[in-house]
């Protein structure tokens, strides 16, 4: 039986976990694992989905509505037999037979949640509690991927698991953090309840492949504006700080953390600490000295610091990131229609710590629409 994590232990589960598929203790035939992911189709979905499938004992199931996902993201198994895709909204029940539930459906990024704030804390409410129910049914163990937003605007730093945080409940952003919050007591009311296996990983900022270059995720955004020679907007007053871990670090966490004992809640982050003027600096020394670095009016209650405390995971997991960020960025272009759209790659110099060995990680792969009078620099 799973332990309890820093903020559940005093909390004692009242029931026994669900019992799995009978096929997981069958004494001549051993079946494979069956696992969902939710929003596997988006950014960290895609990547968990690529490390799961490289186990031949694994059978993938991705469930994503596209919202802020893609299919070109999953396409290399396309027609795989232990792959298989549902267009499906988690807000709406599920009936499928599975062993685990990796859930990240929800929007991350503050310009999709925005947008629909209403369907982001649906996503986050009635999908959790779709999902709890599918787990429950079936005697899944499930992990949510919660968020680092959870601590609001910390008035402790760095963060740990036992903080509790400082959150505006009716401000714009409030969909997201307050509906993950609201996700973590429907996952640890079930769990008490129940005695459904959950795990929850907070997820602070992620970098790396398949970032939707114009989603709001202040790495590429400032990218795209150095390539379209567009002032670099820094919001006020530009000393917030985040931290930066490369996406494979955060998917080698989730899975440790799905496959351990410990429910979580666990802090999942590079605790490497920049401010946005200092990235934004980097950027434009690296890729367009000329352009100007402008101040923009902030964003509500957008968080003054953000840096895990990591110790949780490391002594739980054994996991502690091995890429650290360092700001050399190298470009290469491809034309394909001249004046009218580039295929761009951006390309980080970055240091696995662990092996103190250097290597190159791509950040973005992807078009851009550039303007003519933009090509002479390219």
């Amino acid at each position: 039986m799973a332990t309890q994590g820093t903020t559940g232990a005093n909390n004692v589960t009242t029931r026994p976990p669900p019992n799995p598929s009978p096929l997981r203790t069958a004494k001549f035939f051993q079946a494979n694992m069956r696992i969902l992911v939710t929003g596997g189709a988006g950014f960290i979905g895609s990547h968990l989905v690529d490390r799961l499938m490289q186990n031949e004992k694994n059978e993938v199931v991705v469930v994503d509505n596209y919202f802020t996902g893609s299919k070109d993201n999953l396409k290399q198994w396309f027609g795989h037999p232990r792959f298989e895709l549902i267009r499906h909204d988690v807000t709406e029940p599920l009936l499928i037979e599975v062993d685990q539930i990796y859930h990240l459906a929800c929007p991350a990024s503050p310009i999709f949640y925005k947008h629909n704030p209403v369907k982001t804390i649906k996503t986050n409410v009635i999908g959790t509690l779709n999902m709890l129910g599918l787990a429950k049914r079936v005697g899944a163990r499930i992990l949510l991927t919660s968020t680092s937003e959870v601590y609001g605007d910390p008035l402790v730093h760095p963060q740990d698991e036992s903080y509790w945080g400082n959150v505006n409940p009716i401000g714009v952003r409030s969909c997201y953090d307050e509906g993950k919050r609201v996700a973590e007591t429907l996952m640890f009311d079930y769990h008490r309840q129940h005695g459904i296996e959950i795990r929850i990983a907070r997820i602070f900022n992620t970098y790396g492949p398949r970032m939707n270059i114009d989603d709001g995720r202040v790495v590429s955004n400032f990218i795209a504006q150095a390539i379209r020679n567009e002032p670099l907007t820094v919001q006020a007053p530009g000393t917030q700080t985040r931290s930066f871990c490369y996406v494979s670090d955060m998917v080698d966490g989730l899975i440790r953390l799905m496959e351990g004992n410990n429910t979580g809640p666990i802090n999942l982050g590079n605790p490497g600490e920049f401010t946005m003027l200092e990235l934004a600096e980097n950027v434009k020394e690296l890729i367009n000295p000329e352009v100007k670095i402008i101040h923009v009016e902030n964003t509500p209650d957008d968080p003054r610091q953000r840096k895990p405390v990591i110790s949780k995971a490391k002594e739980v997991l054994g996991w502690e990131p091995t890429i650290t960020l360092h700001y050399t960025y190298v470009l290469s272009i491809g034309i394909n229609k001249p004046g009218l759209i580039i295929r761009v790659r951006f390309m980080l110099w970055s240091v696995a710590s662990s092996t103190n060995s250097f290597s190159f990680h791509w950040i973005y792969s992807g078009q851009l629409p550039v303007r003519q009078e933009h090509m002479q620099r390219l």
